[in-house]
């Protein structure tokens, strides 16, 4: 990137949180986009993620899925290259909104050096004896996810982007559940301290999710390494 374009959207950023804007300044939302931003015309449903990429992990992530639906309960697992942690969601977004999300997250991974995560632990929304959502945690340095999760998202929603109502969770969704069962809610208990191993995290991604009837497809439209 350009340095006027770093002096830029530093700049722009140091103004937005000198007011606290909370995103009540259309003024300065406005400005955000007009200055920012280049032209498109398609919106994009959209989120930022850490990918699960690294091929033990994922396989072990498959065993998982495949114990927790062999209990019988009716669920979606989550296609092995659809693995992720989600950093923030975004929604609908206009597709020339793509750069300021670009220089933001380029501004915040920076301030980071690649760092190893353990994997462990499974859980559920909104809670194990009510699963609707079964997901595997973070232990090591989940400091650090939290983090850079947070400073991504309190600049974004500075500038007029989606605000997330409920408080930061990194996990790693494995399948999304229509009927549980008590097999499953055992599962659940047996397996709370499981660990799945360690993970480098390297790179930030932005990713385009499109719906289908088969399923949600995920496709990357930025990266940026850390």
């Amino acid at each position: 990137m350009e340095s006027k374009s770093w002096e830029a959207i530093v700049f722009f950023l140091n103004v937005v949180r000198s007011i606290d804007c909370e995103c009540h300044c259309p003024r300065y939302i406005q400005m955000s986009y007009s200055f920012f931003t280049y032209a498109g015309e398609d919106d994009l449903r959209t989120f930022i993620a850490i990918d699960i990429d690294e091929k033990e992990i994922v396989r072990k992530l498959i065993e998982l899925e495949r114990l927790i639906q062999n209990t019988g309960a009716q669920m979606k697992l989550v296609e092995p290259e659809n693995l992720h942690i989600t950093l923030k969601f975004l929604g609908e977004i206009d597709s020339k909104d793509l750069q300021i999300i670009k220089q933001v997250v380029e501004l915040h991974a920076k301030e980071f050096e690649p760092f190893e995560i353990t994997i462990k632990g499974l859980g559920a929304f909104p809670s194990p004896g009510s699963p609707r959502v079964i997901w595997v945690g973070i232990d090591k340095n989940r400091d650090k996810v939290t983090d850079l999760a947070s400073r991504i998202s309190t600049d974004l929603e500075r500038m007029g982007f989606r605000r997330e109502e409920r408080a930061f969770h990194p996990h790693i969704t494995i399948a999304r559940v229509k009927r549980y069962n008590a097999a499953l809610k055992r599962i659940l208990r047996e397996n709370s301290d499981i660990e799945i191993g360690d993970f480098y995290v390297s790179k930030i991604r932005v990713k385009k999710s499109t719906l289908t009837p088969q399923g949600p497809i995920y496709t990357t439209i930025l990266e940026v390494t850390l």
